[in-house]
């Protein structure tokens, strides 16, 4: 491991010597290769958070240096990790007889050559890594997850995507109901009364949750922004080994509390001598600063941590939805993924924008449709009909809520209202997920879509190399039901 200043690089190599200088601002690394005999050099000049300039040199093995004309690398998110191993690859390539005739990206998997992981300084609100999160180590060994307030399965869909096992707690009937039809392990119960030690927990070394939001959102009474400070002097005291179940009487709204269990977990955990490998969680942006708290917390037990608010649509998801994501990590400093789409702006078309982004996804791309239609909103208006939002089908849906079914969807044929089925389809659950129980709306509108959480755990786990449009192609709209997973499943039901 090499340090300087506010940067980390990691290295592995298995048989080659690696030696790093640092200067402010610049990073010279140089790797001799086994078999080759020559060194690379790669100096990246940091302009900005999200910008490098290039330059690299090849020595070979008689001393003479050529200089390649690389042009600016084209690759999926001008991450660091990106650009360097670009320029690696073309140094290998060209054996140093200078610029390769036929560029491209390769993966990681076509070098000798170190994942860099890098970090600037404090992870701010609102703000990406420029560095990948391909580059973390992934976690050793056998990885499960616990999820806390699992609802219907959006976190769980995505852990069997990655093909990571996965066991819910849920308390919510219907909820169940839609979980026992996706024969996803759940466990029903109140968080409140379950923790860590519990046998059906015991094994699991990744915690998640993402705890009930409505107090904490426009769409909910606002209980919660009103005791946000309350709630951050609660992170506080348990940090410092204080039990403030006791207190959260004094709560306005007993959920606003629930926000409190998954550091009640991880810290349990941590006493117990069996600490969480990683912590992830969602929530809705007004309450990024319990995550912010939650960091400082985490930090007292051996965690780094990394917080901000994500836009779905920069993730794929066919909808503007903002969510708050926490990551932690025992051995290295994580990151939240970065974008793979555009920002979706009224008004702006989707072939606008960064160029190294695919453009945002609509709602007829999500529901495979050429028929046009405009989707009617009463979400916010507060019963005034000026004040409805209005999307058409070439755009991402609105938030996606637990009132979609009161959603009015025009067509040339008349006035319809939103299945259950495409009201998945906009949160990108698969389209035969077997939705049941009451309240299905309510269900879809609470669940974190299935595909933000595939980027969301990848980045976590560290393995953001196996997440492509072709893995999306090959799982978001492929069947749930008769799936590899679920015929496995029901052996063992059976």
């Amino acid at each position: 491991m090499h340090e300087w200043g506010s940067c980390q690089f990691e290295g592995e190599l298995s048989s080659a010597e690696d030696r790093v200088r640092t200067y402010p601002g610049l990073v010279r690394a140089r790797h001799w290769h086994e078999t080759r005999q020559f060194a690379p050099w790669t100096r990246m000049h940091v302009k900005d958070r999200f910008s490098l300039s290039v330059k690299i040199a090849v020595s070979s093995a008689d001393s003479s240096t050529t200089e390649p004309a690389l042009p600016r690398p084209r690759t999926p998110n001008g991450s660091i990790r990106g650009w360097t191993t670009w320029c690696a690859w073309a140094a290998l390539e060209s054996g140093g007889r200078g610029r390769p005739a036929a560029p491209r990206v390769p993966t990681a998997l076509d070098l000798h050559w170190p994942r860099w992981v890098c970090r600037f300084g404090r992870r701010q609100p609102d703000r990406i890594s420029p560095m990948s999160s391909a580059a973390l180590p992934r976690l050793p060994g056998q990885i499960r997850i616990v999820d806390l307030f699992a609802g219907p399965g959006g976190l769980d869909v995505a852990a069997h995507w990655l093909g990571v096992p996965v066991i819910g707690l849920e308390w919510d009937l219907d909820a169940c109901a839609t979980r026992d039809g996706a024969l996803l392990d759940t466990k029903r119960g109140d968080v409140r009364d379950y923790g860590p030690s519990d046998s059906d927990f015991s094994g699991c070394n990744v915690l998640a949750g993402g705890p009930p939001c409505q107090t904490y959102t426009v769409a909910g009474s606002g209980a919660g922004r009103r005791a946000l400070d309350q709630v951050l002097a609660f992170v506080k005291r348990m940090a410092a080994g204080e039990d403030v179940r006791p207190s959260l009487e004094d709560l306005d709204d007993d959920r606003t509390g629930l926000v409190l269990e998954p550091l009640r977990w991880a810290l349990e955990a941590d006493q117990a001598g069996r600490p969480y490998e990683a912590i992830i969680l969602e929530q809705v942006p007004a309450v990024l600063p319990v995550w912010e708290a939650y960091a400082e917390a985490l930090a007292t037990v051996g965690y780094q941590s990394a917080f901000g608010v994500l836009c779905t649509e920069q993730y794929g998801v066919p909808q503007t939805r903002r969510r708050a994501i926490l990551i932690a990590r025992r051995d290295c400093n994580p990151v939240l993924p970065e974008p793979t789409h555009r920002r979706y702006r009224k008004g702006v078309k989707r072939c606008e924008g960064e160029v190294h982004l695919l453009p945002w996804r609509t709602m007829a791309d999500a529901l495979d449709t050429k028929k046009p239609f405009e989707v009617i909103s009463n979400y916010g208006t507060g019963g005034d009909p000026k004040a409805r939002g209005r999307r058409t089908s070439n755009e991402p849906a609105a938030t996606v809520t637990g009132k979609v079914s009161r959603n009015r969807v025009v067509t040339t044929s008349g006035d319809r209202r939103f299945s259950p089925q495409e009201a998945g389809r906009l949160q990108t659950f698969p389209r035969d997920y077997p939705w049941a129980g009451n309240a299905i709306a309510q269900q879809i509108g609470n669940a974190i879509p299935p595909r933000l959480a595939v980027h969301i755990l990848a980045a976590a786990l560290g393995m953001s190399d196996r997440v492509n449009e072709e893995f999306f192609a090959a799982t978001v709209n492929a069947k749930w039901i008769g799936s590899e997973f679920t015929r496995h499943r029901a052996q063992v039901d059976m």
